[in-house]
């Protein structure tokens, strides 16, 4: 994986990394970013991100955590945000965990709190009662994707805080599936509903 170092004479682009440039660089990164220095990129996506957040409750360390960033790193998310425990295993995120943009609450209230402040729409998911088939629905385009512990799913909390509650459609012999899948799932519907909308639009995506 990735390309060996770039034979000089180098180009003039303050974004490139002399080390990489010199040694090689062999990041999980698109093509269009090879050499570029970490916070070059960053810079870069955040002039596109998607106006959609994803939150994951983390009351018993959720080994799903790094599943959800890296997918969130692949559908550009403005933001991922832990709820409880702050730390979790980043192994899962492949170190897509560097081009995002993350953020701790200590408990629900907070992130509800956070989201009106920013103008942002709660929507979690999980199967509970009342909740509404995702592939029903249109996702706001400005909201807060939340997801719960994997096993016990979106406490009673997140629940009464959301402001709409969707559940994914399944047929199999399980109650449920894998956080980390839920999230992608639901991730791509957003992408679906409101990316090339956006697009189409001219706005940053």
């Amino acid at each position: 994986m990735g390309v060996g170092p770039l034979p000089r004479p180098w180009p003039d682009d303050p974004r490139l990394d002399p080390e990489l440039l010199a040694h090689g660089d062999r990041r999980n990164v698109a093509d269009r970013y090879r050499y570029w220095r970490n916070d070059a990129i960053v810079a870069d996506l955040d002039t596109r991100r998607h106006p959609f957040h994803v939150a994951i409750e983390n009351w018993q360390h959720d080994l799903n955590i790094g599943t959800v960033v890296r997918t969130a790193n692949a559908f550009n998310a403005a933001g991922v945000h832990v709820v409880g425990r702050r730390r979790f295993n980043r192994r899962g995120a492949m170190v897509t965990d560097r081009y995002l943009h993350l953020h701790h609450h200590p408990d629900v209230a907070h992130l509800i709190d956070w989201a009106g402040d920013e103008g942002l729409a709660v929507v979690g998911i999980d199967i509970v009662p009342g909740a509404v088939p995702l592939e029903s629905v249109v996702l706001p385009e400005r909201c807060v994707l939340l997801f719960g512990q994997e096993g016990p799913g979106l406490t009673d909390e997140a629940v009464a805080a959301a402001g709409m509650v969707c559940s994914i459609a399944q047929f199999g012999s399980t109650r449920s599936i894998n956080a980390g899948v839920a999230a992608g799932i639901a991730m791509h519907t957003w992408v679906r509903q409101h990316a090339l909308e956006r697009t189409d639009r001219g706005a940053p995506g």
